[in-house]
């Protein structure tokens, strides 16, 4: 089987890597691929927006199935060009994917299927969201409405930084034609969680639970970024959580779906205070670092799965899981989610053979691995206990070296 990953971060490599693990997979092409991914197949120079080459590509190379990473291609229609071709094809429409694509059509989505969220309005006029947060209560939550690379929300504390960040999204276009439109809603206190499941449109079901760590510094200090680390299980995620989250979000939001055509992966961000469990936001594929976790504990074959979701039979797969613990820690570099420096030298050291590092920002020049995003790369490992886990991990980043490269110290720390 000939499978297309389109994506170049470390959830691509992270899923090319499972992928790589079953005898059927022939061959794996990414699109564009990073350092790390040239290691597993080929990677082959179209990048995520460019659909149409993507879809050629796929045609002339009889590419069995696609696996788009990404949020944007999903947004920009990629399922739905492939569909029209006849390609198989991982991922929601361009349609449903608007629960990622549009955080004004996911929160109107969440109160019409009575899904917990926090309280919310949408502005496309910057005068009126101003005046709205004049006499507000704060702390609240400012959110672009489109897609930002995991940069768009902001938490502010009064009205003076509320009106300086609705004039930068809205006015000096800090994040394109993202911030066209915000979402103004009410701050949610307590553990925030994530759970992703698969789903087909008639079938849904959850993966293990994973914790993000979105800011950039320890101790949840530092501006937002597209995530810093990851354990799974959620610290705050109880069986009793799970009974909730199925019972009020999972199936309401599956029978909510309803005509939509959803074959892939569908994220829940959740703020967990006490037994309340909330939504914070939907993404359309598998979220990054979280993901990383949670395949290191994956029993089932990845492929199965995929393979029941693009068929619509879900149903008939049976998930297995490893018990014990799972931890990533991103290693980026310096000035991320700011300016930062490309082309920097990438040198791994000696590592534990129970660690996987994943490629997210690292490119091939000259036959050296240097640096080419923000997030570098992903070091993850699992174990029967968090502290060993841990421990590896933080051991082989010790032997990692690139200029100005930072990680958190407290990913995992309970």
């Amino acid at each position: 089987m000939k499978i297309l990953i389109i994506g170049s971060g470390g959830r691509e490599h992270a899923i090319g890597w499972k992928l790589s693990l079953d005898s059927r997979v022939e061959k794996l092409y990414f699109a564009p691929g990073n350092g790390g991914t040239a290691e597993l197949g080929e990677n082959i120079g179209i990048q995520v927006t460019e659909i149409e080459k993507l879809l050629e590509f796929a045609v002339k190379n009889e590419i069995d199935l696609t696996v788009a990473g990404p949020e944007l291609p999903l947004t920009l229609g990629v399922v739905d060009k492939f569909r029209e071709a006849g390609k198989t094809i991982f991922g929601p429409d361009k349609h449903a994917a608007q629960l990622e694509g549009s955080k004004a059509f996911a929160k109107d989505f969440m109160l019409r299927h009575n899904i917990p969220t926090a309280g919310y309005d949408v502005y496309s006029n910057v005068s009126s969201a101003v005046k709205a947060v004049e006499n507000a209560k704060y702390p609240l939550v400012i959110k672009a409405d489109g897609i930002a690379a995991g940069k768009g929300v902001i938490i502010c504390e009064d009205f003076a930084q509320a009106k300086k960040e609705l004039e930068g999204i809205m006015v000096d276009k800090r994040f394109g034609a993202a911030g066209e439109k915000v979402v103004i809603e009410e701050f949610l206190r307590g553990t925030e969680a994530s759970v992703l499941c698969f789903t087909d449109g008639k079938t849904i079901k959850p993966m293990v639970s994973a914790q993000d760590y979105k800011r950039a510094l320890d101790g949840d200090l530092g501006l937002n970024t597209g995530g810093m680390g990851s354990v799974s299980p959620a610290f705050a995620y109880t069986e009793k959580h799970e009974r909730i989250f199925t019972e009020t979000i999972m199936n309401r939001t599956l029978k909510g779906m309803g005509g939509m055509y959803y074959r892939g992966v569908l994220y829940f961000g959740l703020m967990i205070n006490g037994d309340d469990i909330k939504v914070i936001e939907f993404n359309a594929r598998f979220g990054d670092p979280e993901i990383e976790a949670v395949l290191l504990r994956l029993k089932t074959p990845l492929l199965d799965i995929i393979e029941a979701v693009c068929a619509g039979e879900l149903d008939k797969i049976d998930m297995e899981w490893e018990d014990g613990f799972s931890i990533c820690v991103v290693a980026a570099s310096e000035g991320y989610p700011g300016e930062i420096k490309k082309g920097l030298p990438v040198t791994i050291g000696e590592k534990d053979d129970a660690v996987q590092i994943f490629h997210a920002g690292t490119a091939i020049k000259d036959g050296q691995t240097v640096t080419s995003g923000g997030r570098v790369l992903a070091v993850c490992a699992a174990d029967e206990t968090l502290y060993k886990a841990k421990h590896i991990v933080y051991n082989t980043l010790e032997n990692i070296n690139f200029s100005g490269i930072q990680y958190r110290k407290d990913i995992g720390k309970v």
